[in-house]
């Protein structure tokens, strides 16, 4: 009976042992299927996502997206502006520079942040639905047409063909515009009452000269102010220059204390996926085997891709020499333009920036990711931000007002 009864414990014991191990099995395959979890830990006022579709135009977007919210923040209401005014006014800047260059400039669809306030502080601005700059038979943004005319038409012009300029090149160029994307509008009528682009400015409650852009680099001291060595910065905007640590600390609080920011950044990175994740994978510091990582090597990016979804992995520690190495090997380019609105954690409690883009509603969640904190550090050329976003010390050594 003793026997017995030891027998019947160590199968029942056996069988236990049998379905644990199956358990976790499945515990553990369902924690692979499920992907990233986050959690948000704050997200800020944002308008509804927009499409910058087959235009560059996503520095318009973004800071647009950003003024915004601003605007929200300022106790106003939420209005969609229009980047295409923005657009309008850049373009006619940059093609009297162009010219006054000679041509030695560069002269295509992006820009930076600096162009939207310094549109707005000169031309004022006009709601989303006054000027949507769709006057070429499209429905959606296709400047590829347009950035070609406008190029071609200038390098007529520079090339100085009757030996002097003529008094009519600048009215052709802004014929071009006028004809893709609409004459700007001296007044309208907005919610019952009529402004111009300036008197609207100033209803929002925006003042241009509050907002800043930051970087950090080290080819030029920190704590002073020097203009981004990128193409699209032709406006030279400057920018203050922290330390990495500092800057990632201003926002990270900026968003705790409500304060969204305009962020550029380079997207050519492998681990920038179009489902809505921004990483810096770590794949040789990981606990793999060393036919893993040969695997690694031979996948084809859109293989690498998929397996980085699986779950969150190590990332790569972020120094300011990587971010200096990667910017001068041309490696980091101001790629493209986002809005940060908030913060969150994955299931493993790494942090992410809440980022709203420009691409409309085209991932799992609706045209927002998750950009990690090593990736913002690693990739960002410049952000633009409030300067009260900046703590009153950091303020005082910056000379900031």
């Amino acid at each position: 009976m003793r026997k017995t009864a030891l027998l019947m414990f160590s199968l029942l014991l056996a069988l236990a042992t049998v379905a644990t191990a199956g358990n976790s099995k499945k515990k553990k395959k369902e924690e692979e299927k499920q992907g990233y979890q986050f959690t948000e830990l704050k997200r800020l006022p944002a308008t509804s996502v927009k499409s910058q579709d087959r235009a560059g135009t996503c520095w318009s977007w973004s800071t647009i997206s950003f003024l915004e919210s601003e605007m929200m923040r300022l106790g106003k209401d939420s209005v969609s502006l229009a980047p295409m005014y923005i657009v309008w006014n850049t373009y006619n800047e940059k093609a009297d520079k162009y010219v006054r260059m000679h041509g030695c400039m560069n002269f295509a669809q992006g820009g930076a942040s600096a162009d939207v306030n310094w549109a707005i502080k000169n031309y004022g601005i006009v709601p989303l639905e006054i000027y949507s700059g769709l006057n070429y038979g499209e429905n959606i943004h296709a400047h590829a047409e347009l950035d070609g005319v406008l190029g071609a038409y200038l390098k007529v012009i520079v090339s100085n063909p009757n030996k002097k300029l003529s008094t009519a090149w600048k009215k052709g160029f802004d014929g071009i515009l006028d004809a893709y994307l609409g004459a700007k509008p001296e007044k309208f009528t907005f919610r019952g009452k009529e402004y111009t682009p300036m008197s609207f400015y100033q209803s929002t409650g925006l003042n241009m000269d509050d907002y800043i852009s930051l970087t950090s680099f080290t080819h030029h001291p920190f704590y002073t102010k020097f203009a981004l060595e990128v193409p699209d910065n032709w406006i030279g905007e400057e920018s203050y220059n922290l330390p990495l640590d500092e800057l990632m600390e201003v926002l990270d609080k900026a968003i705790d204390n409500g304060y969204t920011f305009s962020w550029g950044s380079d997207v050519s990175e492998i681990g920038f996926l179009r489902d809505g994740i921004a990483i810096v994978p770590d794949m040789e510091n990981t606990e793999t085997s060393d036919a893993e990582i040969a695997k690694w090597v031979k996948m084809k990016k859109e293989d690498k891709q998929a397996k980085l979804l699986e779950k969150p992995g190590k990332e790569k520690t972020i120094t300011q020499e990587m971010r200096q190495e990667a910017f001068d090997n041309f490696q980091t380019t101001d790629d493209h333009g986002m809005h940060a609105v908030g913060k969150a954690v994955d299931q493993n409690g790494n942090k992410y920036f809440i980022i709203k883009n420009s691409w409309g509603d085209y991932n799992q969640y609706h045209g927002y990711l998750y950009a990690s904190y090593p990736f913002v550090a690693y990739k960002t050329t410049s952000i633009m931000i409030h300067k009260d976003a900046l703590p009153q010390a950091l303020k005082d050594k910056l000379g900031i007002k």
